[in-house]
């Protein structure tokens, strides 16, 4: 008789024994740059070259002020040494989230490259010209989307689509706007974790973390 663990209770597989070896080369630190922007934006770079599909996603972890975290994916729209960048509409989860508890963690995980990379910081939003300035430079699509959905919740699909029907009438022949209720936010990391599958599940994981003074210190995780 076939006897299937508690584990396996609710799928056809064996979860178990659901494995794959990890190949990553070493990350060490005598390798390493002294700050983790220059290895982010390295790795990051590669992922991009080796036309990693959506290499720039991120999944983003917000909580509320009680602490219940909640989790999607947004995608990196800028970076540099004051932290990373996303947009998004404000009539979301996230967002109301951010205001009782500016702080969050992101999530890159490149899996054709065995790496994940971890941030934690505060939160903050970016400039108004800022967000303008990426709101222009967005498909027009993008940017009626934005406006059909704004001030919005829930709603149906047909509604939905009705909106960005009335939005691209609204708009048509003349430059959209951005709506108030949209922006961007900067996450200011003071915690960067890199990981790198290595064989045998020695993996490497060289954290980055800042002093009081914002200096940035180096350590390593056992795996």
């Amino acid at each position: 008789m076939n006897r299937r663990t508690p584990h396996q209770r609710f799928s056809k597989h064996d979860l178990a024994n659901e494995r794959r070896e990890y190949l990553g080369q070493r990350l060490l630190e005598s390798a390493s740059p002294a700050e983790p922007y220059e290895l982010f934006t390295a790795w990051l770079e590669q992922a991009i070259e080796a036309r990693l599909l959506d290499a720039t996603a991120m999944v983003l972890s917000t909580a509320d002020r009680a602490g219940s975290p909640s989790a999607r994916v947004v995608l990196l729209k800028g970076h540099d040494a004051r932290g990373l960048v996303f947009y998004t509409r404000h009539h979301a989860q996230k967002v109301d989230e951010i205001a009782e508890n500016p702080r969050a963690s992101c999530l890159f995980h490149w899996r054709e490259l065995d790496r994940q990379v971890r941030f934690e910081g505060s939160v903050e939003s970016v400039t108004r010209d800022e967000s303008r300035a990426y709101f222009a430079s967005r498909p027009r699509s993008s940017q009626l989307a934005a406006r059909a959905t704004s001030g919005l919740t829930r709603v149906t699909a047909e509604a939905l689509e009705e909106h960005f029907a009335a939005a691209a009438t609204e708009w048509e022949g003349r430059e959209v706007e951005m709506p108030a209720d949209w922006g961007g936010f900067r996450v200011s990391p003071r915690r960067v974790e890199f990981w790198q599958g290595r064989p045998n599940r020695l993996h490497d994981r060289l954290v980055y973390e800042q002093n009081g003074e914002g200096a940035w210190g180096r350590y390593r995780l056992a795996p």
